[in-house]
């Protein structure tokens, strides 16, 4: 069973906290560019463009690749688990040197064990 907290952190990710106007809401910053992340559940993010570059998202974007396809209609689509992207961010933001020698297996393996010593004993 899922966690309130987690299920209104999806939500409020996924846009419904925003009270900006439409057209607000669809510029996307300079020297950004809108992603959506997720298979099942997807959320919009506005992400700094020289991240692409990186030989990780250059891993998700070949993965979103056979997933999706190259045909798609609006912002880029990235097949990768809501949670995990935004690790990934978190850790290219705070210039994490691991991030710079990592796969993107030992990326999500890091980030599930990171994240299983937080979860609650079942």
């Amino acid at each position: 069973m899922r966690s309130r907290g987690n299920i209104v952190k999806k939500l409020l990710c996924c846009g419904a906290k925003s009270f900006a106007s439409d057209s607000d809401a669809d510029a996307v910053p300079e020297g950004h560019v809108r992603v959506n992340v997720g298979k099942d559940i997807v959320c919009r993010f506005d992400l700094e463009a020289n991240y692409l570059n990186h030989p990780l998202f250059e891993n998700l974007l070949r993965l979103s690749e056979e997933e999706f396809g190259y045909s798609y209609d609006g912002a880029l689509r990235i097949a990768c688990e809501i949670d995990v992207f935004q690790y990934l961010v978190h850790l290219l933001k705070t210039s994490n040197p691991s991030a710079h020698y990592m796969e993107l297996p030992d990326l999500i393996s890091k980030f599930y064990s990171a994240n299983a010593r937080h979860l609650p004993s079942q």
